[in-house]
């Protein structure tokens, strides 16, 4: 159930960035800040996927960038880098406020603040390592995506997205296991195996919707 739950979610996420492409680049800087908010929230659930257990919020990081190469290529890279300043703000504001959120002492009739406490309560280390993983991933893949598309403009769309998105992710994984997992987990090579094998299912997956994402591109 949760590996057919898993391509239909791969779907989604990949399908919604194409549908905010109409909206042009105002939409697609908008879902990118959402990805990146929505990825912190749902990286504290863990699911097995093929034998493998992971987080629910690999698809969300993947999905994010995969917005941000079309940005780029619809848009230019300032716009891109744009919509990464943005994202790390919303990122920053999200996290900041889930703190504030959870000083409020709540009333006698409140039952949500267990789990609250228990979704937004992430250790100092896990924070700190998500916020600057992530925006370096962003600008990896930035930078890379950018590199492709003056080193090889004949590759298709589809083949760009797919290695800059290969080559930010493996930097993602390995970067966010160290800082943020070692020494907290029995075996950092294998939660690093694990995650790359899902962002790389959840980047093939994808590259069907970036080959006719030019179809839904309104540049304005």
């Amino acid at each position: 159930m949760n590996e057919l739950l898993f391509f239909v979610h791969v779907c989604l996420v990949a399908a919604s960035s194409l549908a905010v492409l109409r909206y042009g680049k105002s939409g697609l800087m908008a879902l990118i800040a959402l990805e990146s908010v929505v990825a912190n929230i749902f990286v504290v659930k863990q699911v097995v996927l093929f034998g493998l257990h992971v987080t629910c919020s690999d698809v969300f990081i993947v999905g994010s960038l995969l917005s941000l190469n079309l940005l780029q290529e619809f848009w230019g890279k300032e716009v891109a880098q744009r919509a990464v300043k943005i994202s790390f703000f919303s990122m920053f504001f999200f996290l900041v406020m889930t703190k504030v959120h959870l000083l409020y002492i709540p009333s006698s009739h409140d039952h949500s603040q267990t789990s609250f406490v228990h979704i937004f309560s992430l250790t100092p280390r896990l924070v700190v390592a998500s916020v600057v993983v992530y925006f370096l991933a962003q600008q990896i893949d930035l930078r890379l995506f950018s590199w492709l598309k003056k080193r090889f403009p004949h590759w298709p769309l589809a083949l760009r997205t797919g290695t800059s998105l290969i080559i930010s992710q493996t930097f993602d994984t390995a970067l966010f296991s160290f800082l943020g997992l070692y020494g907290a987990v029995a075996s950092i090579m294998d939660i690093m195996v694990m995650s790359l094998v899902i962002k790389a299912v959840v980047i093939g997956c994808s590259m069907p919707f970036v080959a006719v994402s030019r179809r839904f591109a309104r540049v304005v």
